[in-house]
Parts: structure tokens; C-alpha cells; sequence
């Protein structure tokens, strides 16, 4: 059972990269403590593959902030192109909720079909995505959620949605990737 009033999380995204590349794709990682941000992490993913949750999970296990961590928030449910975060392992290998948000519906038939036709073990991938269920719209964006109540997904991006609709540890992490990748950042998701 999660406490009703999670304050420290971390949230994830992508930096920008050429979709020509087959290279590794740098992460960001933001950890707050409620408005508050404490502290960055950065790593990388291989583009289009199937490593971002362990990836995610090396990340946290090994910052010092892993004790205080009670929740992760992804920008989408993929880095690095179609790498798909397998957002159940990462609730079970971390034993805390996963939120996934996303400032506009995703057209999961076109994501299905570039799963299917063009991405290596897509299939699984797509499994995935489907296991984690539709998009549900909260606070005038779309979230998928695992480990936490919808009342419960719904106060946090209220709480933690300050200077946009999507939360500070997600809209930080991606301006911060950004800036990694072109040396500025490009403005919120």
C-alpha cells in the first residue's frame, strides 16, 4: 500500500536524437521532492531497443536518492524511439507506482503498426503496451498508471503540474535532455 500523499519522485525522458542513428539515446532523470528539485540523473538507451526499464531501474537502485524515491513518472511509455519501458517490471523490481503521462492521445494504430512492421521484436513490444491498458484523460492530459489509484494519479500531476499541465519532474527532465543533446532546451513537451 502507497502513502495517499507521494512527494518524492522521479521522472524520465528522452533526449532528442537523430532517427537515422542507430546510437545509444541519452535519459534524464529528475528527482523532486515535492516542487522542489533534488538532484539529476543521466543515462542512455539504445535506440529502438529493449533496455530502457533496466536501464531505469540501474539508474535508481544506484543514486543515492533510491530510499526516498515512491514514485517514477515517464514522458510516454518509450525512450529512445520504440525502446518500451516495461512499466510492470519496473513497478516490481522497485516496488513503487509507475506514471506514465502524455500531453496528447497517442494514434496507437499508427504505434502499433511501426511496432509491428518495423522494429525488432515489436510484437512483444506491442504486447506491452496493450497490457498496460488505454490512456485515461486526467487534469487536461493522458496517463496510464500501475501501482496507484486514479484519485491517487490525479493528485499527484495536480500537485506536481506548477508551470504546465504536465508535471515538473517530467517537463524538467525533458528540457534538461534537450539541452544535452543540441545544447538548449526546446521547450516543453
Amino acid at each position: 500500500m502507497i502513502n495517499d500523499r507521494i512527494s518524492n519522485v522521479i521522472g524520465f525522458d528522452d533526449a532528442p536524437f537523430d532517427r537515422d542513428s542507430s546510437k545509444e539515446v541519452q535519459i534524464v532523470g529528475t528527482v523532486y521532492a515535492g516542487p522542489r528539485l533534488d538532484g539529476i540523473l543521466i543515462g542512455k538507451v539504445t535506440r529502438d531497443g529493449s533496455d530502457s526499464a533496466g536501464e531505469l531501474i540501474r539508474l535508481i537502485q544506484e543514486s543515492r536518492f533510491q530510499e526516498h524515491i515512491r514514485l517514477v513518472m515517464l514522458q510516454g511509455i518509450t525512450l529512445g524511439g520504440f525502446n518500451v519501458v516495461d512499466v510492470f517490471a519496473l513497478h516490481r523490481e522497485l516496488q513503487i507506482p509507475v506514471l506514465v503521462a502524455c500531453r496528447k492521445q497517442p494514434d496507437m494504430t499508427a504505434v502499433r503498426n511501426a511496432l509491428l512492421a518495423n522494429i525488432p521484436h515489436g510484437q512483444k513490444k506491442w504486447e506491452l503496451i496493450e497490457k498496460v491498458g488505454p490512456m485515461e484523460p486526467v487534469e487536461n492530459i493522458f496517463i496510464q498508471r500501475v501501482g496507484l489509484s486514479l484519485e491517487q494519479a490525479t493528485d499527484i500531476i495536480h500537485r506536481f503540474a506548477i508551470h504546465s499541465q504536465l508535471p515538473e519532474p517530467i517537463r524538467t527532465a525533458h528540457l534538461i535532455a534537450g539541452a544535452l543533446s543540441t545544447g538548449h532546451s526546446r521547450g516543453a513537451p
